[in-house]
């Protein structure tokens, strides 16, 4: 009995030996997030070779605070553009910010599976950031 045992704990072994490792999965931005205040919220999806973040809903003081920086329809806008995964994990793209409608270079970064943060620079070391919150799907 015991030989067995060992022979199929052997045998299993070697199977599992021989089988390709599974890649644990690539944590991504995409998704549908929300600012703090949810008063806009954006959806992360492929878009050519990156990630783009899209305006998916906007309350009527976001709308209006963009339409005073010289976006007229907010709803629509891409947020995040061009995103692609950069050294250390972090995804570098442009950051357009519709109140001054203006693009800057910026970063993306998961902080856990729920939460992104969003960094926009001007200059180097002249950053603002924004935190995201992912939205449960429904």
């Amino acid at each position: 009995m015991f030989l067995v045992m060992k022979r199929m704990i052997l045998a299993a072994l070697a199977v599992a030996m021989a089988s390709p490792a599974i890649a644990a999965p690539v944590a991504t931005p995409a998704g549908t997030w929300r600012n703090a205040r949810d008063s806009v919220r954006i959806r992360v999806a492929p878009c050519g070779a990156g990630l783009c973040g899209t305006v998916v809903a906007a309350d009527q003081r976001a709308r209006d605070d963009a339409a005073a920086g010289g976006t007229d329809r907010l709803i629509g806008t891409q947020l995040f553009r061009d995103f692609r995964r950069g050294p250390g994990g972090a995804w570098q793209g442009t950051v357009f910010v519709p109140d001054h409608g203006q693009e800057f270079d910026g970063t993306l970064a998961l902080q856990g599976a729920n939460t992104l943060v969003g960094t926009g620079c001007v200059l180097p070391g002249l950053c603002k950031s924004q935190t995201w919150t992912r939205v449960a799907a429904k």
